[in-house]
């Protein structure tokens, strides 16, 4: 059924795409050059994005890359990078855009502009221990005993730093260090979106990892795009547009978050 409806809106959508041919904006004539989209994903934020068993990068926004590709007429290339390099990948034009579970800040669009949000999400904790997933607030967590893992350069760290400053504070460079440090035992809890604490608990029952029920906040999770570039952005604002009117934003949501259909292709 998903995939007939998925299949229905690529053909909405290449109705309704500005042809790229003849676009003077330079990142849409590097794209129509290449004949290729170059999107930046750390292809390990599940399900936002994430390797599946043969390799490929699946999830929400592989999705959401894969239909952009398609109404543009080019090639998709993921472009495999950790998170804290991404806007500098994007800054630098090593990548078009960045779909990657991040949030649209003030700080972030003082560097590069965004489209979205396609989904709102917010802070989390996955932990071992019951009377911490117990917790509804962070103050709960502001502890000195208390050991915080969380991905570096993310909005994560910064919520750590501010919210919990007397927690010890670990920094990774991808949430499969952070969650070694949980089963280790060398971290109490690891703070990330609300998606990727509810997968992991989701599918590794088996590392007796617990989430919370609710999320801590409430965070606008989006694209980034180049600054400067008034075509490109509005042919992103026009495809997420088309995508929210017919419906296949709310689609992609229970695929990826609700449904677990998806599970058996990583595990």
């Amino acid at each position: 059924m998903i995939k007939k409806i998925l299949k229905i809106t690529l053909i909405a959508i290449f109705a309704i795409a500005i042809s790229i041919n003849g676009f003077a904006q330079e990142t849409l004539k590097k794209i129509a050059e290449r004949g290729e989209l170059r999107v930046g994903m750390t292809a390990n934020q599940p399900p936002f994005t994430m390797k599946a068993k043969d390799g490929s990068v699946i999830g929400y926004e592989a999705d959401l890359a894969n239909m952009l590709a398609a109404a543009m007429g080019v090639k998709l290339t993921i472009v495999e990078t950790p998170f804290p390099e991404l806007l500098d990948a994007l800054i630098t034009g090593k990548v078009d855009v960045v779909m990657s579970g991040m949030t649209m800040t003030f700080e972030r669009n003082m560097k590069v502009a965004f489209a979205g949000p396609y989904l709102l999400s917010g802070k989390s904790i996955l932990t071992k221990s019951p009377a911490l997933s117990s917790t509804d607030e962070a103050s709960d967590l502001n502890e000195e005993t208390i050991k915080l893992v969380t991905l570096k350069g993310s909005t994560s760290e910064t919520y750590v730093k501010s919210e919990i400053p007397e927690a010890e504070l670990i920094l990774t460079d991808s949430y499969d260090e952070a969650i070694k440090a949980l089963e280790d035992g060398s971290a109490t809890i690891m703070v990330a979106d609300y998606p990727i604490c509810a997968y992991t608990a989701l599918v590794h029952p088996e590392k007796g990892l617990i989430t919370i029920a609710q999320p801590l906040t409430i965070e606008p999770i989006g694209m980034a795009l180049p600054a400067d570039d008034a075509h490109f952005h509005n042919l992103i604002e026009n495809y997420m547009t088309a995508l929210t009117l017919l419906g296949v934003l709310d689609i992609l949501e229970i695929k990826w978050f609700e449904t677990g259909e998806w599970v058996e292709l990583v595990k």
